[in-house]
């Protein structure tokens, strides 16, 4: 049995419930997902929505950090807190006989955050702490300053965890506004399930939701990306070159033809030791540990992007390679047998995604909130199945704006 999408009228907002009965074990599984709320709402406070994740993992104002969690702990209670770029998101689990307890803690938690200045100086401290020691994190580096190429001038510019200067002119007042923007009704979508019927799980949720402001929607804003060939170079002390590097890919998350990209990524640089990226640049010439890429597809954005580790030495012709690579790709397409084994990986694989509750659940919000219908997931393998090779070689051959590869690189 999959999940099912309802809507429950809370002060007479239609909020949307993504819901699967479970009855094989005794839980709850309730994510709280605050659309159109992400780090994408940072404005000029980079860090900002992800600061205010952390101070909702700190407990009530009432009982502090410490108490809560003595109170989540004695009832085995998970209650966490985390956003992405697009999603601010309230995840609690918990056994169903401790259901009501859980809800308690949550509503006091929504209700009353633990909103002190001793608490943002907490973590605010912890933050910089965790910055600093990126400092010589050369991965995070080199994404960070591609990220800041790709999107100059946009919400992805700056990373989720802000900078130094930044989170040191974050105020609890920034903070508080935040949250209160956020997490109301008009923003949440509801994704949950577990031991409980459909009517059950309302009776449990309604009154938490009715404390809730109704709040003014958050609109979702449009990234696109348009990539120049340009590299950017930072000189480290490193032991090897970082090399991260991404372009454009002009598609739309709830567009028909979005299965092809994941065809298309899967042979370009997903599918590990058989895919283009390894097998030219690891294989064939030893030139790196690992050589990745994919096409991101996202609400709010897209594109392709990739990384790959090698010797200082080798940083050139690694990045001129990735360049080739890409382009003999988009001229030529893909052959009958990276067709033919992409095809059987795809959909060999597929029950090992739908496993568990919360996989099932959280590919039922991707789909909703994609805009895209409940069985997409089954009719996108059909597609996959019954792809010819012409009509997917037509289709990357069309997407040539992913030569246009921009590149960060850090080395000594």
């Amino acid at each position: 049995m999959g999940a099912t999408i309802k809507h429950i009228d809370i002060k007479g907002v239609q909020i949307p419930v993504i819901f699967e009965e479970q009855k094989a074990l005794p839980i709850l599984n309730l994510q709280l997902v605050f659309q159109n709320s992400g780090y994408m709402q940072d404005k000029d406070k980079s860090g900002l929505a992800t600061l205010s994740s952390k101070l909702l993992n700190e407990g009530t104002k009432e009982l502090g950090a410490t108490k809560f969690a003595e109170e989540l702990e004695k009832n085995a209670i998970s209650l966490t807190t985390s956003n992405g770029f697009e999603t601010f998101v309230i995840e609690l689990s918990n056994l169903k006989e401790e259901s009501k307890k859980g809800i308690e803690l949550l509503t006091s938690l929504v209700k009353s955050p633990n909103f002190t200045q001793d608490t943002l100086n907490k973590l605010k401290t912890l933050q910089t702490g965790s910055l600093k020691r990126k400092e010589n994190d050369f991965d995070y580096i080199s994404e960070k300053q591609l990220k800041s190429m790709l999107f100059k001038g946009t919400a992805l510019e700056n990373p989720a965890s802000g900078t130094i200067e930044s989170i040191s002119k974050i105020e609890l007042k920034d903070i508080e506004s935040f949250i209160n923007q956020t997490v109301c009704l008009e923003n949440l979508i509801i994704v949950a399930g577990g031991d409980f019927d459909l009517k059950e799980f309302e009776k449990l949720i309604t009154p938490f939701l009715e404390t809730l402001n109704v709040g003014k929607k958050l609109e979702l804003e449009k990234i696109e990306l348009i990539s120049k060939k340009e590299e950017k170079t930072l000189i480290k002390d490193t032991q090897q070159a970082y090399i991260y590097f991404g372009s454009s890919f002009n598609i739309d998350s709830k567009d028909e033809e979005n299965y092809k990209a994941k065809v298309a990524s899967f042979i370009l640089g997903g599918s590990g030791f058989g895919s283009r990226l390894m097998e030219e640049i690891r294989v064939k010439r030893g030139l790196a540990y690992s050589a990745y890429g994919s096409i991101a597809i996202n609400k709010s954005h897209s594109y392709f992007n990739g990384y790959l580790q090698t010797k200082n030495e080798s940083a050139a012709e690694a990045q001129k390679l990735v360049s080739e690579i890409t382009a003999e790709f988009v001229k030529n397409g893909v052959t009958l047998d990276e067709l033919s084994a992409a095809k059987n990986f795809l959909t060999g694989s597929e029950p090992l995604r739908s496993e568990t509750l919360s996989q099932r659940l959280n590919r039922a919000f991707t789909l909703y909130y994609r805009g895209l219908e409940p069985d997409y997931s089954k009719k996108e393998l059909e597609k996959i199945q019954n792809l010819k090779l012409e009509d997917l070689n037509s289709y990357i051959k069309s997407h040539d704006e992913i030569n246009n590869l921009t590149f960060s690189i850090v080395r000594k």
